[in-house]
């Protein structure tokens, strides 16, 4: 596998994303400048500079001309991919931990941590003309305490479900919920793990999600009915994982708690990229290189490559072999119809004996 090494951060990673056609690679860090590059290649194409805390989370619209940005320092942002510019800052109470366009890009959410005596928010935001932003949320939803223990709970990711039907939100404590953006109702409520839900991914057709937990797993479910499908354990907590669009299989990424890691060799921290089979749920490769947990993922929509980014400040593009792009998943063996028509054949020939 060839990696390419990008260094344009100068702190941990936090998130990297691609573009709906791939072509474009988007990476946010603790440092508090995104970077866009070019996917190909790993080229630099520029930065969007503006926030004065990390970036916890970003998202590019449709067609790559506008990117959300989401950051500690409060506010989230609109930027212009092309020229770099700041459309517009969105303020919010406390520290903003997501963020998300909705279907057709005409609406956006975020979410923010409890501050103070201000609760965890979810808001969200009408666009209308291309000057046109406003300065409050259209709703803002107050999160609730957990059911089980009466504590804040924190939002950690949120996506538009499919035509904006719900938005899916996940918690620190395991939970996930999704709500109305419409009237801002709760619609449904269950724990998918025991401990905080690092990550959520979805494939590009939205109709299946994984899930990245502290607990050690990782677990796959089905949009529609939020059936539990497969589970893929490992011995650390897991950041981030992802769906491949173009096989059947997995990328997991972790490692021990961020504090450890100065005390900790690479190979005893274990920072690898873990790939498994979604449906057999069994790990069959692992790509080492970073000397950090790995923060964050994305695979190319092409299936010809994927970033991770981690703890040690930087990005590694990879790009897969031709032994895997030609690799084909196992199929599991069928019963040869002629091998027991002979059998029944000489049990008949038995009988008449």
């Amino acid at each position: 596998m060839r990696p390419v090494l990008l260094k344009g951060h100068e702190r941990s990673i936090t998130c990297v994303k691609y573009n709906y056609d791939g072509d474009l690679l988007f990476t946010a860090s603790k440092d508090h400048i995104p970077s866009m590059w070019r996917a190909e290649d790993g080229d630099r194409i520029g930065t969007f500079s503006g926030h004065k805390g990390t970036i916890w989370d970003l998202d590019v619209d449709r067609f790559s001309r506008r990117l959300l940005t989401a950051s500690a320092d409060a506010s989230a942002r609109l930027w212009n991919c092309e020229t770099g510019e700041c459309l517009a800052t969105f303020a919010h109470n406390g520290p903003v931990r997501g963020i998300a366009w909705a279907d057709g890009c005409r609406m956006f959410a975020t979410i923010s941590d409890p501050f103070v005596e201000h609760n965890a928010q979810i808001s969200i935001y009408d666009l209308g003309d291309d000057d046109d932003f406003p300065e409050t949320p259209r709703l803002e939803i107050d999160l609730p305490k957990d059911t089980r223990t009466g504590k804040r709970v924190n939002p950690t990711n949120v996506v538009f479900l499919n035509i904006n039907e719900a938005l899916f939100v996940t918690f620190d404590n395991g939970s996930i919920r999704l709500y109305d953006p419409v009237t801002g109702d709760e619609l449904e409520e269950f724990f998918a793990h025991e401990k905080k839900i690092n990550r959520v991914s979805f494939n590009l057709k939205k109709t299946i999600f994984i899930t990245s937990s502290a607990d050690f797993t990782s677990k796959l479910y089905d949009v529609v009915d939020l059936k539990h499908l497969k589970t893929y354990k490992t011995d650390r907590p897991i950041n981030d994982a992802v769906i491949s669009e173009t096989k059947d299989h997995i990328i997991l990424g972790g490692g021990q708690e961020a504090m450890s890691v100065t005390t900790t060799s690479g190979k005893v921290g274990k920072f690898e990229s873990r790939f498994f089979h979604l449906v057999y749920e069994e790990e069959f490769g692992r790509v080492k290189g970073h000397f950090g947990p790995i923060n964050a993922l994305a695979i190319n929509p092409n299936g010809l490559s994927y970033a991770s980014g981690a703890e040690d400040g930087y990005i590694r593009l990879h790009f897969f072999d031709k032994s895997y792009i030609d690799m084909k998943d196992p199929v599991p063996e069928e019963e040869d119809d002629n091998d027991e028509e002979d059998y029944e054949d000489a049990e008949e020939e038995k009988v008449q004996n």
